[in-house]
This record gives structure tokens, C-alpha cells and sequence, in this order.
């Protein structure tokens, strides 16, 4: 049986792809929210998603908001329906994430969603937008944005 290997990731994007393993269990959790598949309850999910967002989830998107689109953006056109769509989901995690945080009673749904949602969005940067940066950037570049990404 052939052994499955993971992504190659440049080494500066490693610390970003590390998150997106945090944030893969996170969203499974929360798609599991209110199963029987679920072994966490909605409080013990909740928290998790707590630990997840504050602050390292936050600081995730604002790299590569910040740091990583715009370095993209000297390389390449931005103007993509990738990093539009991208874009758009940080929106609406964001939105999401802080429903649920803010919530006083849980819902389900919600939470099912968010989980669909963060899986959904990890794998397309995985899978899609960080080759598309890998490609686009010198190694010079990639090798500058290091310190900036945890």
C-alpha cells in the first residue's frame, strides 16, 4: 500500500499550514456538534473554538490579509476568483465564529455550519491558494515573509 504524503509547503508558509491542522480539528468538532458521532459537549466545542480563535486564529487571517496577499499582490493579479472567495469566507468566519462565541444558548446549526464552512476554507487555501503563492513568489520573497508568519 503507497504511503500518502501530505502537501510539500514552502518552509515560511509551515507555521501558517500547522494552524490550518489546528483549525481541521476544530471544524470537525463542530460538525459533529449535538451527534452521536461527538464525544465533546457543545460547552467543551465552544471552547475549543474559543482557544482556536483568541488570538492565534485571529492574527491567521490578519497574516495573511496583511502580509501574504499583499507580498501575493506584487507577483501576481489579486483580482482572482480564489482569493475573492478567499476573502469573502474570512468574512464570513469571522461572522460566525463570533455568533457562536457570543451566543448564550447553543445552536447546532450553526456550529454544523461553521464546521462545514472552516473545513471547506483550510483545504482551499491548502490545496489552491498557497501553491498559487508559492508559485508566483521568489524564493527570496518567501524567504523575507518568514519572521512575519507564526
Amino acid at each position: 500500500m503507497a504511503k500518502h504524503k501530505g502537501i510539500k509547503r514552502h518552509e515560511s508558509l509551515k507555521p501558517l499550514s500547522r494552524h490550518h491542522m489546528v483549525g481541521l480539528h476544530v471544524a470537525l468538532k463542530l460538525k459533529r456538534a449535538g451527534t452521536e458521532e461527538s464525544r465533546l459537549t457543545l460547552e467543551e466545542i465552544k471552547r475549543d473554538v474559543d482557544d482556536f480563535w483568541n488570538p492565534n486564529g485571529q492574527e491567521h487571517f490578519r497574516e495573511e490579509e496583511e502580509i501574504l496577499l499583499p507580498a501575493y499582490a506584487e507577483y501576481a493579479s489579486i483580482e482572482q476568483p480564489e482569493v475573492i472567495e478567499m476573502l469573502l469566507e474570512h468574512v464570513k468566519i469571522r461572522s460566525q465564529i463570533k455568533q457562536i462565541l457570543d451566543a448564550e444558548e447553543f445552536n447546532t446549526s450553526k456550529m454544523q455550519a461553521l464546521g462545514e464552512l472552516l473545513e471547506t476554507h483550510i483545504r482551499k487555501e491548502e490545496r489552491v491558494i498557497f501553491p498559487m503563492i508559492e508559485k508566483a513568489l521568489p524564493e527570496e520573497k518567501l524567504i523575507e515573509l518568514a519572521p512575519y508568519l507564526h
